[in-house]
């Protein structure tokens, strides 16, 4: 829905950046998305046996394949498209082919970040379990929540273990490595105010939103909220929007301007804490704004907590910069800018 350009997408190494410690989007039921431009031609890709033996890094001891770096690169891509809504297909991959090589840095970073996470501990085995078996109950049948692991960039739901693993494990160093940083008020004061201007605020509102295709499903749904239904657990067994569908039909906080016009106009003018029944090009929307804030400075008692994540964060990067480097690691660009055909 966000108004911008997948070519824009493409050349933004940060759009594909994979450190994130925040658990991955439980996969939600996929539609047809709005026809889309033909991918550009590729060489047919290397066959499993030749991804699995191809090394395009080296992290420490340990070597890495191009059909590890493909996995990655797969997910990341999937998660530039859900995040507009379009469920991922393979043949999208080949229109982020110009991002391979400078993802390939990310990818080895992240590799090595993981190894030093791994050493620190291990992830809570059940725990992973309740996320799996969490994701798999909002799906009748395998086949339909293989789908939407499909549609997520999943292969399989091995593939999705693998990753709420990593999360976890990275997730919880990345917050341990912070956790060793920390700063008094008046530090935080003097940040403050030698960086008043960075905490000028633009307006903004905060929205939850549940997508279906007609009005009178529209209808239906606002009926069944307006009866006390949670709002969070019909958007994710109603809205057809594959990017916010898994968050409770959460789509986070944005500027003016950032939304299609009707939707923007109830997210800024509308009421909030009441539900809005809008129609766009996508569909009808259940909108809830849940919180509205004005143009202005943010007050300190605000600022204090991001000037301390800012700040620990930026502590915690140079601390991994140096254990990342300790560690060594080389890449092989040249392995995933190219696909060989298969013989």
């Amino acid at each position: 829905m966000k108004q911008f350009l997948l070519t824009a997408l493409l050349l933004s190494g940060a759009a594909l950046a994979q450190t994130d410690t925040t658990a991955p989007a439980t996969p939600a039921p996929v539609t047809t998305p709005a026809p889309a431009a033909t991918p550009a031609p590729v060489t047919a890709p290397a066959s499993a046996d030749m991804t699995a033996a191809v090394i395009v890094a080296r992290v420490g001891k340990v070597s890495y394949t191009l059909a590890d770096y493909d996995r990655a690169f797969r997910l990341a891509v999937a998660r530039v498209l859900n995040g507009q809504g379009i469920p991922f297909e393979e043949s999208y991959v080949a229109q982020f082919a110009e991002a391979r090589a400078d993802f390939l840095k990310q990818f080895v970073r992240d590799r090595a970040v993981e190894q030093l996470a791994r050493a620190s501990g291990a992830p809570d085995a059940a725990q992973i379990d309740s996320q799996m078996q969490e994701a798999r109950a909002d799906f009748e049948t395998d086949a339909e929540f293989q789908e939407a692991l499909s549609a997520t960039g999943y292969g399989s739901p091995d593939d999705l273990r693998a990753e709420l693993e990593r999360r976890a494990v990275v997730g919880a160093y990345l917050e341990k490595v912070q956790g060793r940083f920390t700063f008094g008020d008046a530090l935080v004061g003097g940040f403050y105010n030698l960086h008043r201007a960075e905490f000028q605020r633009d307006p903004e509102a905060c929205v939850k939103h549940i997508l279906v295709p007609t009005q009178a499903e529209a209808q239906a749904v606002a009926k069944e909220l307006a009866g006390g239904a949670d709002f969070a657990a019909v958007a994710k067994a109603r809205s057809q929007d594959p990017g916010s569908a898994a968050q409770g039909g959460d789509l986070g906080c944005f500027g003016p301007g950032e939304m299609v016009a009707s939707f923007d106009a109830a997210s800024f003018k509308g009421p909030l804490i009441q539900v809005q029944t809008v129609q766009s090009q996508f569909g009808w929307h259940l909108v809830l704004v849940t919180k509205r804030t004005e143009a202005g400075v943010m007050p300190l008692a605000e600022a204090a907590p991001l000037i301390r994540a800012k700040l620990s964060s930026e502590a915690a990067q140079k601390y991994l910069d140096t254990q990342v480097a300790k560690l060594g690691g080389e890449s092989f660009p040249a392995t995933v800018t190219v696909q060989p055909a298969d013989k």
